[in-house]
């Protein structure tokens, strides 16, 4: 059997936008300060052996993924598989403003509900386990920069459970090394 994938969760540092802001898919400002946990996160993706680093193609991700990858002297492949859920007429709109029953509606099925114009839970859902797929088919250590609804689900994969879009979100500029089992390479189902 072989050795367990070494992979490393990581989210965006924290950004510049008000508090309580809808933001998904806009690209948004990071917050000063932002280099020096990158710098940390370099430390980390080196320490874990990682090869290469997969991001989400936001300037949020894109820039603490180019200093990642020249810090630790590893690959950078950009994925659009890896951007935040689309929230369509929600991006940058405040919580607070968005109707009540709709985000009732919303929370009550996250796999089918889509914002106006945005995505639903399933197909962030669908195109996260086609990358993490791809991702154990490499089998290379790896670092993976993104957002809050990816990582969620690909918190759920790396520990072989079903990925849930309720669980909760890892902290801006967090990250956590999984040590991924080949029991995982077994595609989840998609319905």
């Amino acid at each position: 059997m072989p050795a367990p994938l070494a992979i490393l969760l990581t989210r965006h540092p924290p950004v510049d936008v008000p508090p309580g802001t809808c933001y998904g898919r806009h690209d948004v400002a990071l917050l000063p300060g932002w280099q020096g946990r990158a710098d940390g996160l370099a430390v980390l993706a080196r320490g874990a052996g990682c090869r290469v680093i997969h991001a989400s193609p936001a300037g949020r991700c894109r820039l603490v993924a180019e200093r990642i990858a020249a810090r630790a002297g590893i690959a950078l492949h950009a994925d659009p598989r890896l951007a935040e859920l689309d929230f369509g007429a929600w991006e940058g709109r405040s919580w607070q403003d968005i109707d009540r029953a709709t985000l009732d509606d919303w929370a009550a099925d996250p796999e089918g509900f889509a914002p106006p114009g945005g995505e639903t839970g399933r197909d962030l859902r669908q195109r996260v386990q086609s990358f993490w797929q791809d991702l154990l088919a490499q089998g290379v250590p790896a670092c993976v920069l993104s957002h809050g609804g990816p990582l969620r689900l690909m918190e759920g994969l790396a520990a072989g459970r079903r990925p849930d879009l309720l669980a909760p979100a890892m902290r801006q500029g967090g990250a956590r090394l999984h040590a991924v089992p080949c029991r995982n390479l077994v595609p989840e189902p998609t319905g």
